[in-house]
């Protein structure tokens, strides 16, 4: 694994961080390789499609509906009349 040194980081965001990972239950620095995996959209690897990244992200308001992949077809324009 690599490592990373970030120099002359304002004690605001030490902070911030330090209160964003004990909300989260984890160590500072597993909170620092998680936002920077989500910065760049690193999954580990895993293709979610993204219905179901779309589904997962609003399940928490009860909305549980599977979303089919449309692969190769043309959405169409919304009609306002």
């Amino acid at each position: 694994m690599a490592q990373l040194v970030v120099r002359n980081l304002a004690e605001s965001v030490k902070v911030g961080l330090r209160r964003r990972a004990e909300r989260h239950g984890r160590s500072v620095e597993a909170e620092v390789r998680e936002i920077l995996q989500a910065a760049i959209g690193d999954d580990g690897g895993a293709q979610v499609p993204l219905g179901s990244r779309i589904a997962a992200r609003f399940s928490h308001v009860g909305f549980d509906e599977e979303i089919r992949e449309q692969r190769g077809t043309m959405g169409q324009p919304a009609v306002f009349e």
